[in-house]
């Protein structure tokens, strides 16, 4: 079988990556050497076998990995047929540098609801449109590896904050079309953004990333019976594009805009 390198990288909109690449190799290995970021590694296909600190390790389907920056490390298949990877590169004001010397003595984590979580969080990131879901993902993602790491600071679940929620729940709807970041929320709301996106769900039983789009989806719906086409409707609402709305609006509504649009004639 021919060798295969099949990559893809982008820097998104959300606060502390550095860069996001998913790669598919089938005989490439990586030599020594050295991010200056945290390297945050799922794996969809196959495995990755690595060396830190004179120490073998990999990472599985099952496994999330997380390599600290300035630590050398390598990387190369452990399957005959490669692997398919998924990566986030992540600066300090996600992960403090103070958990180097944990990550390095154990840095691949048997956590099934964190690798779901990171998968959810990909996901997210490649989809224009979605830096609010992406950035409230990663938010906890980041405090469950903290947890791991520093097991005595594990976040205990915080008692309900219905006026913190409130409080950001008005902020959003005063943000329907702009859209808000999560780290700029908690800066409004002075909150921790774990704790806010927590908070919120808890009292309304939906994420904060779906409160917005279910606003943004229902402002849609009245421009369109108003007459207006789906991709003026689209940038209206706040959403990426026409296709960043169709989306969402077949997905909550359970027709596409312009099947929608045409109801207004009956």
């Amino acid at each position: 079988m021919a060798a295969q390198r099949e990559v893809s990288a982008w820097r998104p909109r959300v606060p502390g990556v550095v860069e996001v690449f998913h790669a598919h190799f089938t005989e490439y290995a990586y030599p020594m050497h050295v991010h200056a970021a945290w390297t945050l590694l799922i794996v969809d296909d196959g495995a990755v076998r690595y060396d830190i600190e004179r120490h073998e390790h990999g990472t599985l389907r099952d496994t999330v990995s997380l390599l600290p920056p300035h630590v050398a490390h390598n990387g190369a298949p452990a399957t005959a047929h490669g692997f398919r990877k998924r990566v986030l590169y992540l600066d300090s004001s996600r992960l403090g540098e103070d958990l180097i010397g944990a990550a390095v003595d154990s840095p691949d984590l048997r956590d099934p609801l964190l690798r779901r979580r990171v998968g959810q969080m990909h996901a997210a990131l490649a989809r224009p449109g979605e830096e609010l879901e992406a950035e409230s993902r990663l938010t906890l993602v980041g405090e469950r590896l903290r947890a791991h790491l520093r097991p005595r600071l594990a976040v205990q679940d915080p008692r309900p904050d219905p006026v913190l929620a409130r409080r950001l729940r008005e902020l959003l709807d005063a943000r329907v079309t702009d859209g808000v970041t999560l780290e700029e929320a908690a800066r409004v709301v002075r909150a921790h953004p774990a704790h806010l996106v927590r908070a919120f769900s808890a009292a309304y039983g939906i994420a904060p990333h779906q409160y917005l789009t279910s606003r943004r989806v229902e402002r849609a719906r009245r421009l369109l019976l108003d007459g207006q086409p789906a991709s003026a409707a689209a940038t209206a609402a706040g959403f990426y594009d026409q296709a960043h709305l169709t989306r969402h609006f077949r997905k909550l509504v359970g027709v596409t805009p312009g099947k929608y649009a045409t109801l207004r004639h009956g």
